[in-house]
C-alpha cells in the first residue's frame, strides 16, 4: 500500500493537534480506550465537545499547556492509503524541530486561524517548506465555525496567501485551500453543510486524490551502500551483495554502474528483494544487488548509473539551519554525514542570516540556534552529491558535533 508522509505547521492554538486528532477519529483509528480517555479528558476539563488535540499531544508539557512542542509521528490507514503525520510544532523556538518533521515530508498542511488570517508565523513555515522542496501544500483555514462559516473571510486569507506564494522561488509546488473546522470535523473528512460555497474537496479527499508523481521526487537514481553482505554458508559461500535503500528513480540489470569516490565500473548482474529476484528496482526500496565483477565496494560507498554521475568535490556551498544552542562560527570542525558517508568538515565561512519572513538576508559571521543561513563548508577528502533542489535525497546532509557527538545542523547543498 502505497504511503503518504504529511508534516503539519501553524501558529499557537491553530488546531493541528485537533484536526490531526479529527482525522484519526473520522478514520476510525482510534482505539475504544483512546476515545474513552479523551471523553473523559474533556468532560474534566469542562469541555462540551471531544478535546482531539489529546489524540497527539503527548508529552506532558503539551496537555497542560495546550500546545504542541516535540514533533510526533502519527500512523493511520485508509482503504486507499498508509499515512504518517509529522505533528510539528509552531512556535519560532522550535523551528529546528520543525525542518526535521517536514524534511521527509511529501505533503505539507498549514493551518491558518480563521480569526487571524496570514500572520507572520505563516510566513515562516511556508519558507521552510519552500526550503525543503514540498511540492504538495494544503493551507487549511480553520475555525471556520469562529467567523460564521463566512466565504468573504476564506476569500481575504486566501488571496493573502496567493501574494505570499509569488514571493516564492520554488514554482514546482501545488498550494491548494480548504476551509475547515477541525473541532467540528467541517470538510475534514466529510463535507460541511455550513458551508455551501465551498464545492471542493475534504482535507482527507484531497489526500486520497494525490498520485505519486505529485508528491515524489522523479531525481536520478542514487544507492548509498550501506552494508557489504558476505554469508559463511556452503551454500552462498560465493555471494557478494551490496544492501541499502534506493533513492532517486529506478535500477534495473544490466545496468552500467559507477562506484563512488573509486570510480570503479560494472554491471548490475541481480537484484534480491529479501527471497526473491526481481529484474528491477525502483526509489524507496531497500534491495541488496550483485556486481559482475568483484570489485572494493565498502560501506559509505554510493552506487550510481555511469551516465548520471553527481558531482564531486571537496568544497559545498549549503544552506544550514542550525539546530545547537551553541553557535556555529567559522573555523568548527564538524562530521558531515551525508547518507552513510561521514566526513571530517571545517565551517569555512557563514556568509548570511537568511529571514524567514522572505524580507531577505543580512550578512552574518556566526549562526545561532533555530537560524537559517549560508554557509561555506570544506572537507577532508570529496563528496558526492547533487543540488538539493535537484535531488533531495543526495542533497542533504546533517552536521554533528565531534565531541558530543549530537545533531548540531542540518544543510541542504547548493
Amino acid at each position: 500500500m502505497e504511503v503518504l508522509k504529511i508534516a503539519t505547521a501553524g501558529s499557537v492554538d491553530d488546531g493541528k493537534s485537533t484536526l490531526i486528532g479529527r482525522l484519526l477519529y473520522d478514520t476510525k483509528s482510534l482505539t475504544t480506550d483512546k476515545i474513552e480517555a479523551i471523553e473523559k479528558s474533556s468532560k474534566q476539563k469542562g469541555y462540551d465537545y471531544l478535546d482531539f488535540s489529546l489524540a497527539t499531544d503527548g508529552l506532558v508539557a503539551e496537555r497542560e499547556q495546550g500546545i504542541t512542542i516535540d514533533v510526533a509521528h502519527i500512523y493511520f490507514s485508509t482503504a486507499k492509503k498508509s499515512y504518517i503525520i509529522a505533528d510539528t510544532p509552531g512556535h519560532v523556538e522550535y523551528t529546528r524541530n520543525m525542518v526535521t518533521g517536514a524534511s521527509t515530508s511529501q505533503v505539507s498542511i498549514i493551518l491558518i486561524d480563521a480569526r487571524k488570517g496570514v500572520i507572520e508565523q505563516t510566513y515562516r513555515h511556508f519558507f521552510i517548506n519552500n526550503l525543503l522542496r514540498v511540492k504538495e501544500v494544503i493551507v487549511a483555514i480553520n475555525k471556520m465555525d469562529l467567523v460564521d462559516y463566512s466565504e468573504e473571510v476564506y476569500n481575504k486569507i486566501k488571496a493573502d496567501f496567493e501574494a505570499l506564494n509569488a514571493k516564492s522561488s520554488f514554482k514546482e509546488q501545488n498550494v491548494s485551500y480548504i476551509p475547515i473546522s477541525a473541532l467540528t470535523g467541517g470538510n475534514v473528512a466529510q463535507h460541511a453543510d455550513e458551508m455551501p460555497w465551498y464545492t471542493g474537496q475534504s482535507v482527507l479527499e484531497h489526500l486520497e486524490a494525490l498520485k505519486s508523481s505529485d508528491v515524489y521526487e522523479s531525481a536520478q537514481a542514487r544507492f548509498p551502500v550501506q552494508t557489504v553482505i558476505r554469508p559463511k554458508t556452503q551454500q552462498y559461500h560465493d555471494f557478494r551483495g551490496y544492501a541499502g535503500k534506493l533513492y532517486g528513480n529506478s535500477l534495473q540489470v544490466g545496468d552500467a554502474v559507477t562506484v563512488l569516490p573509486s570510480l570503479t565500473e560494472s554491471k548490475i548482474s541481480k537484484i534480491h528483494f529479501f527471497d526473491k529476484e526481481y529484474s528491477e528496482a525502483n526509489a524507496g526500496s531497500s534491495i541488496t544487488i550483485e556486481l559482475e565483477n568483484d570489485i572494493n565496494v565498502t560501506r559509505g560507498d554510493m552506487i550510481v548509473k555511469s551516465n548520471e554521475l553527481p558531482t564531486i568535490e571537496k568544497d559545498i556551498n549549503t544552506t544550514v539551519c542550525w539546530m545547537d544552542s551553541k553557535k556555529l562560527v567559522p573555523g568548527t570542525k564538524y562530521l558531515v554525514q551525508h547518507n552513510t558517508n561521514r566526513i571530517l568538515a571545517k565551517v569555512d565561512a557563514i556568509k548570511s542570516v537568511i529571514a524567514t519572513d522572505y524580507s531577505g538576508s543580512k550578512e552574518a559571521n556566526q549562526l545561532a540556534i533555530n537560524e537559517i543561513g549560508e554557509v561555506t563548508i570544506k572537507l577532508s577528502k570529496p563528496l558526492y552529491f547533487d543540488a538539493y533542489d535537484k535531488n533531495k535525497s543526495n542533497g542533504a546532509f546533517i552536521l554533528i558535533d565531534t565531541s558530543t557527538n549530537t545533531t548540531a545542523g542540518v544543510g541542504f547543498i547548493k
